[in-house]
């Protein structure tokens, strides 16, 4: 930068316009593409070890003497911010160019935040930053900002494609040596980064004191933390934006049961796209595990949150009320599988087992079972037989198949338009290669299913047959297929055919009782069928086994409250959502209509309409799951009359 740039008298630019009484702003020819621009900010004010002696008053060879002494190196207190990106080389791995692009986009944005802010670049390490702030708040609410337009910028991509920031901030001493800053307050900004979460923002128990009640941002509490070449512990603060008062995650018991966490298995292969292989493998893990109905299985939304995130197994274990956590690695080579599995007991990081199997792929699934079966023998209580444990698995006689399978509920969970497509493209080709592999069937039959209730196509009485025909022939090929009495109790509730529903309902549970989407749906059934009050504890078990997805069921929560007689309740678990949905308000409206509450019920009402014009009460209670009672149903109408919602 030009605060260093000499002239031909051997002097810094800055030195001889100071002493003629000019700007101290650098000259902004020198600023590189790189960097964070504070072009608004001017230079801090110069301190020249003079003596005392006026500068102005100096000769230029005492100036020159006094360069000339060794620089004392300074200290000040100051916030300290450290940010990266999680999972750049997996990035870059990705798309070099692309992701380089992108860092630049995004940098060009920050650069203005934090000039805007007060701060100062220290130095940019690849996709790594250090900066300086004068004001922790200023720091804070820096950070606040930045992750808020990087959420906004990164809406509509691939989740494997998002460019996710983790800063980590700190108060503390720091030693100045040039424009660089060294100290132990540095290298725990450093450590916080390293532990916040992909999006997110850490800060220290120095940081939270000085900026708490003075920034629009909520804190989590999450303990002290050992961070790692920092000698003393460390009470480390989450931070939250405004408005996100939904996110928080309270401390979790852990169940009185034997509990697991199965994390994502980290992708070892040289071909990065084989990330889809590695989550598979853990996918079908966690399946496994989940048929024993004397484990508490956390769910695969929330635990692989983690994907790419160094982590502690403490924290992971109490973020997810959990006791044991399974960890793991795969790689791919040419036919052959290696599978790298250990199970931790986080209450005191003892490693219950450690296994390695070097495999041909052919031995696979066996692979899987072996994992299951061990992790089940070595925990200290005892588990009860899994549901149907003598029955085969039906898996398919084709490994390009069950790869497909793979790349296909990749692509699925992505929950995307693009995704969605290329997930049903995946499943065409598994049956394609193997027209027995009911699995196959049964993930398109879900594949579809998703389009259909995100509207990602059109609803046509044609494509709700295929879903039926579908789930049907997997269910011909497979009776022990947990997904096929899924889809199959949901698409009987859409046709009133209550005792079909509960049929394929209780099949279902009793193969894999630990799968959230099958306990929310026990509480779905029971609110149609006309049993609120009952529904509620089975809705809050399933946010209590996928706690990081919480909010997927505020809705299924909501409704039976609502039909419980309880809209009060129900307002309070809708206000938790930032989430600008239709069905949402539809509900706000029917809750606060139950307690005369007319001007919210009517505005509720309104945003319905806003966010879907064609709504109305006769198609809403029309389509869909089918109330069994009658009386439900015009509890619900009359509700929505009174807000106004057009019949």
């Amino acid at each position: 930068m030009a605060y260093h740039r000499e002239n031909n008298r051997g002097l810094p630019d800055i030195f001889l316009r100071a002493l003629s009484g000019g700007s101290l702003t650098p000259d902004t020819g020198d600023l590189g593409s790189e960097g964070f621009h504070l072009l608004t900010r001017r230079a801090p004010k110069l301190r020249l070890a003079t003596g005392g002696i006026p500068v102005a008053m100096m000769s230029l060879g005492q100036l020159g003497m006094e360069q000339e002494q060794p620089a004392r190196v300074g200290r000040r207190l100051a916030a300290i911010v450290a940010a990266d990106v999680a999972g750049y080389s997996r990035l870059m791995g990705l798309d070099e160019v692309g992701t380089a692009r992108t860092l630049r986009e995004r940098r060009a944005v920050t650069d203005a935040l934090v000039a805007k802010h007060g701060g100062r670049i220290v130095k940019t390490t690849g996709d790594g930053v250090l900066l300086e702030f004068p004001s922790v708040v200023d720091a804070v609410e820096c950070a606040v900002a930045v992750q808020a337009v990087m959420a906004e910028r990164n809406q509509g991509v691939p989740e494997d494609r998002r460019m996710l920031f983790r800063i980590g901030i700190n108060l503390g001493d720091i030693l100045i040596e040039g424009e660089d800053i060294l100290g132990d307050g540095v290298n725990v900004a450093a450590r916080l980064e390293n532990i916040a979460e992909p999006g997110g923002i850490c800060i220290s128990d120095d940081a939270y004191r000085q900026v708490l009640g003075k920034v629009s941002a909520q804190f989590v509490d999450e303990g002290e933390q050992q961070l790692k070449n920092i000698s003393r512990r460390v009470r480390v603060y989450r931070v939250l934006p405004q408005g996100a008062a939904d996110e928080i995650r309270p401390q979790l018991a852990v169940p009185d049961r034997p509990s697991i966490a199965v994390l994502p298995f980290d992708n070892m292969s040289e071909v990065s796209e084989d990330i889809y292989f590695a989550d598979g493998i853990a996918e079908d893990i966690i399946t496994e595990l989940s048929r024993y109905p004397d484990l508490f299985v956390v769910a695969r939304n929330s635990s692989f949150t983690y994907r790419g995130k160094a982590v502690r197994i403490g924290d992971v274990a109490r973020a997810l009320g959990v006791r044991y956590v399974l960890e793991g690695s795969v790689r791919r080579s040419g036919n052959r599988v290696r599978i790298n599995a250990q199970l931790i007991d986080a209450t005191n990081g003892n490693h219950l087992w450690a296994q390695r199997f070097d495999r041909n792929l052919e031995d696979l699934f066996s692979v899987q079972d072996e994992v299951t079966q061990s992790i089940v023998a070595v925990l200290p209580e005892r588990v009860q037989a899994a549901a149907l444990e003598t029955a085969s698995r039906k898996t398919s006689s084709s490994l390009d198949a069950y790869d497909h399978l793979l790349r296909g509920k990749y692509f699925h969970h992505l929950h995307t338009p693009g995704a969605n497509a290329e997930a049903e493209l995946h499943f065409d080709r598994s049956i394609e290669l193997d027209p027995r592999f009911a699995s196959a069937y049964a993930w398109k039959a879900c594949t579809l299913g998703q389009a259909w209730i995100y509207e990602f196509r059109d609803r046509t009485p044609e494509r709700f047959q295929e879903i039926t025909q579908l789930v049907e022939r997997a269910a011909s090929l497979d009776e022990n297929d947990t997904e096929c009495h899924r889809i199959m109790c949901r698409l009987a509730l859409v046709q009133a055919k209550y005792e079909k529903s509960e049929y394929h309902l209780e099949r279902a549970l009793a193969l894999n009782p630990n799968d959230p989407r099958l306990v929310v749906q026990r509480g779905i059934n029971l609110t149609f069928l006309g049993d609120p009050e009952a529904a509620i504890p089975w809705i809050e078990n399933a946010m209590r086994l996928d706690p990081f997805s919480a909010h997927r069921y505020y809705l299924d929560l909501a409704r039976a409250l609502f039909m419980a007689r309880r809209p009060a309740e129900a307002i309070t678990v809708l206000q938790r959502t930032t989430r600008e949905h239709w069905e949402h308000y539809l509900w706000a409206a029917a809750s606060y209509a139950a307690q005369d509450e007319q001007a919210a019920a009517v505005e509720a009402a309104q945003r319905a309409i806003a966010l879907r014009p064609e709504l109305s009460i006769g198609s809403y209670t029309d389509d869909g799951f089918k109330w069994k009672r009658s009386e439900d149903r015009d509890r619900l109408r009359e509700a929505l009359v009174r807000a106004g919602l057009p019949e």
